[in-house]
Protein backbone atom coordinates (compact mmCIF):
# COMPACT_ATOMS: atom_id res chain seq x y z
CA UNK A 1 0.00 0.00 0.00
CA UNK A 2 1.06 3.77 -1.02
CA UNK A 3 1.95 5.72 2.14
CA UNK A 4 -1.19 7.76 3.20
CA UNK A 5 -1.56 11.06 2.33
CA UNK A 6 -3.76 11.40 5.05
CA UNK A 7 -5.94 9.25 7.62
CA UNK A 8 -9.03 9.93 8.59
CA UNK A 9 -9.69 7.71 11.92
CA UNK A 10 -13.14 7.04 12.72
CA UNK A 11 -15.06 5.68 16.19
CA UNK A 12 -13.45 5.36 19.49
CA UNK A 13 -9.75 4.35 20.18
CA UNK A 14 -9.13 5.41 17.30
CA UNK A 15 -6.64 8.39 18.50
CA UNK A 16 -4.31 5.85 19.34
CA UNK A 17 -3.77 5.28 16.08
CA UNK A 18 -3.84 8.85 14.93
CA UNK A 19 -0.96 9.92 17.01
CA UNK A 20 1.20 7.03 15.85
CA UNK A 21 0.55 7.90 12.12
CA UNK A 22 1.39 11.85 13.34
CA UNK A 23 4.81 10.37 15.10
CA UNK A 24 5.69 9.25 11.47
CA UNK A 25 4.91 12.23 9.63
CA UNK A 26 1.71 10.97 8.15
CA UNK A 27 -1.16 13.80 8.92
CA UNK A 28 -4.34 11.93 10.71
CA UNK A 29 -7.23 13.32 12.21
CA UNK A 30 -10.03 11.14 14.54
CA UNK A 31 -13.95 11.73 14.29
CA UNK A 32 -16.15 10.14 16.66
CA UNK A 33 -19.00 11.41 18.89
CA UNK A 34 -17.62 10.72 21.62
CA UNK A 35 -14.84 12.88 23.33
CA UNK A 36 -13.72 11.16 26.44
CA UNK A 37 -10.41 12.25 26.15
CA UNK A 38 -10.51 15.79 25.49
CA UNK A 39 -8.42 14.94 22.09
CA UNK A 40 -11.39 14.10 19.21
CA UNK A 41 -10.44 16.54 16.58
CA UNK A 42 -14.12 16.17 14.73
CA UNK A 43 -16.94 15.64 17.50
CA UNK A 44 -19.66 13.99 15.07
CA UNK A 45 -22.13 11.26 14.87
CA UNK A 46 -20.33 9.09 12.20
CA UNK A 47 -23.91 6.53 12.15
CA UNK A 48 -25.70 9.76 11.03
CA UNK A 49 -22.82 10.04 8.43
CA UNK A 50 -23.07 6.93 6.58
CA UNK A 51 -26.61 7.34 6.22
CA UNK A 52 -26.28 10.33 4.79
CA UNK A 53 -23.37 9.27 2.50
CA UNK A 54 -24.99 5.88 1.35
CA UNK A 55 -27.93 8.42 0.48
CA UNK A 56 -26.07 10.38 -1.52
CA UNK A 57 -26.56 13.35 0.71
CA UNK A 58 -23.24 15.44 1.77
CA UNK A 59 -21.38 13.81 4.34
CA UNK A 60 -17.67 13.61 6.20
CA UNK A 61 -17.08 11.20 3.25
CA UNK A 62 -16.80 14.17 0.86
CA UNK A 63 -13.58 15.52 2.81
CA UNK A 64 -11.83 12.19 2.11
CA UNK A 65 -9.53 12.37 -0.99
CA UNK A 66 -9.55 9.47 -3.08
CA UNK A 67 -6.59 7.04 -3.74
CA UNK A 68 -4.54 8.76 -1.84
CA UNK A 69 -6.11 9.18 1.81
CA UNK A 70 -7.06 5.93 4.50
CA UNK A 71 -9.71 5.48 6.42
CA UNK A 72 -9.03 3.48 9.75
CA UNK A 73 -12.54 2.46 11.33
CA UNK A 74 -12.99 0.58 14.87
CA UNK A 75 -16.44 0.14 14.14
CA UNK A 76 -18.23 -0.56 17.68
CA UNK A 77 -18.38 -4.19 18.45
CA UNK A 78 -21.04 -4.07 21.08
CA UNK A 79 -23.19 -6.41 18.49
CA UNK A 80 -21.11 -8.81 16.75
CA UNK A 81 -18.69 -9.57 19.24
CA UNK A 82 -18.07 -13.11 20.92
CA UNK A 83 -19.62 -12.05 23.93
CA UNK A 84 -22.40 -10.84 22.22
CA UNK A 85 -23.21 -13.98 20.70
CA UNK A 86 -23.42 -15.50 23.67
CA UNK A 87 -25.35 -13.52 25.31
CA UNK A 88 -28.68 -13.61 22.44
CA UNK A 89 -29.25 -17.04 24.29
CA UNK A 90 -32.10 -17.63 26.16
CA UNK A 91 -30.38 -19.03 29.10
CA UNK A 92 -28.23 -15.84 29.43
CA UNK A 93 -31.61 -13.98 30.19
CA UNK A 94 -34.26 -16.30 31.41
CA UNK A 95 -33.48 -15.91 35.14
CA UNK A 96 -33.18 -11.88 35.02
CA UNK A 97 -36.72 -11.86 33.24
CA UNK A 98 -38.77 -14.41 35.12
CA UNK A 99 -40.46 -15.61 31.80
CA UNK A 100 -39.75 -16.92 28.56
CA UNK A 101 -41.84 -14.25 26.97
CA UNK A 102 -39.86 -11.30 28.91
CA UNK A 103 -36.39 -12.54 28.18
CA UNK A 104 -37.69 -13.35 24.34
CA UNK A 105 -38.97 -9.29 24.14
CA UNK A 106 -35.21 -8.64 25.51
CA UNK A 107 -33.21 -10.96 22.83
CA UNK A 108 -35.46 -10.06 20.26
CA UNK A 109 -34.81 -6.24 21.06
CA UNK A 110 -30.98 -6.86 20.89
CA UNK A 111 -31.53 -8.79 17.55
CA UNK A 112 -33.49 -5.88 16.00
CA UNK A 113 -30.37 -3.66 17.42
CA UNK A 114 -28.05 -5.78 15.67
CA UNK A 115 -29.30 -5.54 12.25
CA UNK A 116 -29.48 -1.89 12.92
CA UNK A 117 -25.43 -1.83 13.33
CA UNK A 118 -24.73 -4.61 10.52
CA UNK A 119 -26.73 -2.65 8.13
CA UNK A 120 -24.86 0.38 8.75
CA UNK A 121 -21.60 -1.42 8.94
CA UNK A 122 -22.19 -2.67 5.19
CA UNK A 123 -23.77 0.77 4.34
CA UNK A 124 -20.29 2.50 5.55
CA UNK A 125 -18.40 -0.42 3.23
CA UNK A 126 -20.56 0.36 0.32
CA UNK A 127 -19.95 4.02 0.35
CA UNK A 128 -16.22 3.37 0.46
CA UNK A 129 -16.40 0.72 -2.00
CA UNK A 130 -18.64 2.93 -4.21
CA UNK A 131 -16.08 6.26 -4.07
CA UNK A 132 -13.41 4.10 -4.49
CA UNK A 133 -12.22 5.00 -0.58
CA UNK A 134 -9.50 3.58 1.14
CA UNK A 135 -10.85 1.75 4.40
CA UNK A 136 -9.96 -0.42 6.74
CA UNK A 137 -11.81 -1.43 9.35
CA UNK A 138 -11.16 -3.45 12.78
CA UNK A 139 -13.35 -6.02 14.87
CA UNK A 140 -12.78 -9.01 17.23
CA UNK A 141 -12.45 -11.85 15.45
CA UNK A 142 -12.35 -14.67 18.50
CA UNK A 143 -14.81 -17.48 19.31
CA UNK A 144 -18.08 -17.60 17.27
CA UNK A 145 -18.12 -13.70 16.31
CA UNK A 146 -21.49 -12.38 14.16
CA UNK A 147 -19.23 -11.25 11.56
CA UNK A 148 -18.04 -14.83 10.64
CA UNK A 149 -21.43 -15.73 8.88
CA UNK A 150 -22.85 -13.56 6.32
CA UNK A 151 -20.96 -10.85 5.87
CA UNK A 152 -20.33 -8.97 2.42
CA UNK A 153 -16.37 -10.86 2.63
CA UNK A 154 -14.10 -12.47 5.33
CA UNK A 155 -11.09 -10.21 6.72
CA UNK A 156 -7.85 -9.44 4.81
CA UNK A 157 -5.91 -10.09 8.26
CA UNK A 158 -6.64 -11.64 11.57
CA UNK A 159 -3.66 -11.01 14.13
CA UNK A 160 -4.69 -13.57 16.48
CA UNK A 161 -2.53 -12.36 19.44
CA UNK A 162 -2.17 -8.97 19.72
CA UNK A 163 0.37 -9.47 22.76
CA UNK A 164 3.01 -10.27 19.59
CA UNK A 165 2.87 -6.52 18.49
CA UNK A 166 2.94 -5.12 22.12
CA UNK A 167 -0.87 -4.78 23.08
CA UNK A 168 -2.39 -5.24 26.11
CA UNK A 169 -4.85 -8.29 25.16
CA UNK A 170 -4.03 -11.44 22.91
CA UNK A 171 -7.84 -11.50 21.43
CA UNK A 172 -7.82 -12.53 17.97
CA UNK A 173 -9.20 -9.18 16.03
CA UNK A 174 -10.30 -9.03 12.10
CA UNK A 175 -9.16 -6.16 9.51
CA UNK A 176 -10.70 -6.20 6.60
CA UNK A 177 -9.32 -4.04 3.76
CA UNK A 178 -11.44 -2.10 0.93
CA UNK A 179 -9.91 -0.46 -2.40
CA UNK A 180 -6.51 -1.62 -0.48
CA UNK A 181 -4.61 -4.40 0.17
CA UNK A 182 -2.52 -5.10 3.44
CA UNK A 183 1.03 -5.32 3.56
CA UNK A 184 2.60 -8.31 5.13
CA UNK A 185 5.27 -7.28 7.46
CA UNK A 186 5.76 -9.14 10.87
CA UNK A 187 6.84 -6.97 14.38
CA UNK A 188 8.37 -8.80 16.89
CA UNK A 189 7.74 -6.93 20.04
CA UNK A 190 5.59 -9.44 22.89
CA UNK A 191 4.31 -7.59 25.51
CA UNK A 192 6.17 -8.42 28.53
CA UNK A 193 3.88 -10.58 30.89
CA UNK A 194 3.40 -8.53 33.78
CA UNK A 195 1.67 -6.16 31.44
CA UNK A 196 -1.00 -8.82 29.94
CA UNK A 197 -4.12 -8.39 30.98
CA UNK A 198 -6.13 -11.21 29.69
CA UNK A 199 -9.52 -10.69 28.98
CA UNK A 200 -11.35 -12.84 31.68
CA UNK A 201 -9.12 -12.14 34.45
CA UNK A 202 -9.49 -8.42 33.22
CA UNK A 203 -13.59 -8.41 33.24
CA UNK A 204 -14.14 -10.47 36.07
CA UNK A 205 -13.40 -10.29 40.35
CA UNK A 206 -13.92 -12.76 42.75
CA UNK A 207 -14.92 -12.79 46.24
CA UNK A 208 -15.53 -14.66 48.99
CA UNK A 209 -19.08 -14.43 50.34
CA UNK A 210 -21.50 -15.97 52.73
CA UNK A 211 -21.51 -18.91 55.63
CA UNK A 212 -19.87 -21.61 53.00
CA UNK A 213 -17.30 -19.07 51.72
CA UNK A 214 -18.21 -19.99 48.15
CA UNK A 215 -16.32 -17.84 45.25
CA UNK A 216 -19.07 -15.43 43.51
CA UNK A 217 -18.13 -14.09 40.04
CA UNK A 218 -19.03 -10.75 39.38
CA UNK A 219 -19.31 -8.61 36.00
CA UNK A 220 -16.31 -5.63 36.26
CA UNK A 221 -16.98 -3.87 32.41
CA UNK A 222 -19.58 -4.59 30.27
CA UNK A 223 -19.99 -6.17 26.63
CA UNK A 224 -17.61 -3.68 25.02
CA UNK A 225 -16.63 -1.81 28.06
CA UNK A 226 -14.16 1.44 26.98
CA UNK A 227 -11.23 0.08 28.95
CA UNK A 228 -11.02 -3.30 27.47
CA UNK A 229 -11.36 -1.95 23.81
CA UNK A 230 -7.90 0.16 24.35
CA UNK A 231 -5.03 -0.22 22.31
CA UNK A 232 -1.43 0.08 23.04
CA UNK A 233 0.56 2.55 21.36
CA UNK A 234 2.84 -0.43 19.96
CA UNK A 235 0.71 -2.16 19.10
CA UNK A 236 -0.80 0.89 16.49
CA UNK A 237 2.90 1.38 15.81
CA UNK A 238 3.68 -1.87 15.08
CA UNK A 239 0.59 -2.41 12.75
CA UNK A 240 1.20 0.36 10.83
CA UNK A 241 4.61 -0.55 10.09
CA UNK A 242 3.41 -4.16 9.09
CA UNK A 243 0.26 -3.76 7.23
CA UNK A 244 -0.08 -0.37 6.34
CA UNK A 245 3.56 0.44 5.17
CA UNK A 246 5.08 -3.00 5.35
CA UNK A 247 8.45 -1.94 6.78
CA UNK A 248 10.04 -2.09 9.78
CA UNK A 249 10.43 1.40 11.37
CA UNK A 250 13.77 2.83 12.41
CA UNK A 251 15.22 2.87 15.87
CA UNK A 252 13.01 -0.47 16.94
CA UNK A 253 15.55 -3.52 16.99
CA UNK A 254 12.58 -5.77 18.17
CA UNK A 255 11.09 -5.14 14.75
CA UNK A 256 11.97 -7.75 11.99
CA UNK A 257 12.09 -7.11 8.61
CA UNK A 258 10.20 -10.48 8.32
CA UNK A 259 6.93 -11.20 5.87
CA UNK A 260 4.57 -13.65 6.14
CA UNK A 261 0.91 -14.20 5.43
CA UNK A 262 -0.86 -13.76 8.35
CA UNK A 263 -3.02 -16.92 9.51
CA UNK A 264 -6.40 -16.67 8.89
Amino acid sequence: MTTPTKVHCFFEQSGTFKNEFRKLGIPAEDYDIQNNFGETDHVIDIFAEIERGYDGKPSVFDEIGVGGDLIMAFFPCIMFCGISQMNMTLECYKKNHGTVVGAGDYILRRSRERQRFLELLMKFCFVCIDRGLRMVFENPYSMNTYLKNGFIKPPDVVDTDRTMRGDFFQKATGYWFFNCEPERGVSVEKTPKEKVRHILMHTYQYKRTGRDKAVVRRAKTGICDEERSMISSDYARNFIADFILGRPLGGRPQQQDLFAEVQA
